[in-house]
């Protein structure tokens, strides 16, 4: 018995709308990850602005890893010997790190907190605000040479310079000696000179990379390993000043029970 002419059509229509639901239906993870995955936009010329986040493993970081660091000189070591780090590997409960006494953390290792910091990119100068501590450096791009004689400071004083359109070349010097390059103790002198470049591979990301030489301090410069920071757009940079009673709260309440007792 031949199926009425209409009841086919209907059929058929009905085949049709399915065919067309079940292609636009959800793809497959595989599928919704392939297309997912955009090229990365290009980032402006010569422009760093904005606020970025080092994609680190937190405070604990140095300038280099230890088994990357060069021997000390007889001063650093002396000095190293002194050191009692509160966090890390050779961290003690009666701890004399600089930033538990809400010292300055000073530079480079303010770069390696997992807190944000902002490029405010001006005529003649790029001003380097971190939230933490909000502390904040002017990095001067206006052509003039570091001092000879500098008043050491927490800080020191910065030059900066443009290598092609993307790569931003910062030299530092001026520091006092009241800092470590990390949490785990290892000093340096006011004769430190610090080099860092930014340079800012796509329109989020920026390569950094880092050299320490201090004569006074290690037999060979410093080479930190190349790592990345991201672009927070939106993020804005808060209040986050060290304050000694919350300092101190903190270790009394949390950073001397977690760290093992001496035998």
């Amino acid at each position: 018995m031949k199926m009425p002419s209409r009841r086919i059509s209907l059929i058929v229509n009905f085949a049709f709308v399915l065919a067309l639901a079940f292609a636009g239906s959800p793809r497959s993870g595989a599928q919704e990850k392939a297309t997912s995955k955009r090229a990365p936009v290009a980032a402006p010329k010569r422009e760093i602005s904005g606020v970025w986040l080092y994609q680190g493993s937190g405070g604990a970081e140095s300038t280099a890893p230890e088994k990357d660091m060069p021997p000390m000189t007889g001063w650093a070591q002396a000095r190293f010997a002194t050191e009692k780090p509160g966090y890390g590997s050779r961290a003690v409960p009666d701890g004399n790190d600089p930033i538990l006494q809400c010292d300055p953390a000073g530079f480079p290792r303010i770069m390696f907190f997992p807190t944000p910091f902002e490029f405010v990119q001006t005529s003649g100068r790029i001003i380097q605000f971190f939230e933490r501590e909000h502390a904040w450096r002017a990095i001067w791009t206006d052509g003039r040479a570091l001092p000879k004689d500098p008043d050491p400071t927490w800080y020191g004083y910065a030059v900066g310079h443009w290598e092609g359109d993307d790569t931003l070349v910062v030299e530092s010097a001026g520091f006092n000696d009241k800092t470590w390059l990390g949490a785990t103790g290892y000093p340096h002198s006011d004769e430190m000179r610090v080099t860092e470049r930014y340079q800012r591979v796509d329109h989020d990301t920026i390569r950094y990379n880092i050299r320490v030489d201090d004569p006074k301090a290690y037999t060979k410069p410093i080479i930190g390993p190349e790592r990345a920071m991201k672009l927070r757009p939106g993020v804005q940079i808060n209040e986050l000043p060290c304050v000694w009673s919350e300092e101190n709260s903190f270790t009394k309440r949390i950073r001397e029970p977690a760290v093992r007792k001496p035998n």
